[in-house]
């Protein structure tokens, strides 16, 4: 997975940030993924790079910038990307 510093600006990326089961999967809280356009296409990248995240994925809710998102549908460069699994409680 290609990954960039917070200070380089070269290359289109989104900011994925993890949570709970799905941080301890990735052992990462936050990272910059580039040049990905989709939401499968991004997953696809955040599993290779964390095989872990293989199994917390399927049961994850991909919130783009804000709203739940899977498949095909659009990551625009400079989107925030939460991973957010299923929550106990009520």
């Amino acid at each position: 997975m290609h990954t960039t510093r917070p200070d380089d600006g070269a290359l289109e990326t989104v900011t994925v940030r993890y949570w709970a089961g799905a941080r301890a999967a990735a052992g990462v809280d936050e990272e910059r993924v580039a040049e990905v356009t989709t939401v499968s296409a991004l997953a696809e990248r955040l599993v290779a790079a964390h095989p872990a995240l293989e199994a917390v994925l399927p049961v994850c809710s991909l919130l783009v910038g804000g709203r739940a998102s899977t498949g095909d549908d659009p990551v625009p460069a400079g989107a925030v990307v939460e991973v957010l699994p299923p929550f106990a409680g009520g």
